[in-house]
């Protein structure tokens, strides 16, 4: 009788470890990814400690980004500009993005939570036609 209870336990056991929680499903856009840009003012160097995003469905990703954005370099003429992307993939479209970053001009750190409106979300799955002048092609972006 004994064994039969700490049989039945145990199975009872592995079941509810079998069924843990699920992954969240993939979100149904029309490209598998979205990108996330970092600039900073010119002569200046931002380090970005962590960008974090919530996506419309609730879910929260932590550090999807981060790292060094600068527009350091020779002053003569300028920098051409430039800075950071990184494709976000699995992620639906953002509702809120966290920013955290540091000045590396003055010793101070700053965050922020910018609320993406729902205009800038139904833009970022509107179809562009867009002419290639590579292949003299129009293609449709997104």
């Amino acid at each position: 009788m004994k064994r039969l209870l700490l049989i039945v336990g145990l199975l009872l056991g592995l079941n509810a470890c079998a069924s843990g929680p699920r992954p969240p499903a993939p979100p149904k856009l029309p490209y598998h990814a979205w990108n996330i840009g970092l600039v900073a003012p010119m002569h200046m160097e931002v380090r970005v400690e962590s960008v974090d995003v919530l996506d419309q469905r609730g879910f929260e990703f932590f550090h999807v980004f981060g790292g060094v954005a600068s527009y350091t370099g020779a002053v003569r003429g300028w920098h051409k500009g430039g800075g950071k992307m990184k494709p976000i993939n699995n992620v639906d479209l953002p509702d809120k993005i966290y920013l955290r970053w540091q000045s590396l001009v003055e010793p101070q750190a700053y965050r922020i939570g910018i609320q993406i409106p729902q205009w800038v979300r139904d833009e970022m799955v509107k179809p562009h036609r867009v002419f290639c002048r590579w292949d003299q092609k129009v293609l449709t972006r997104y």
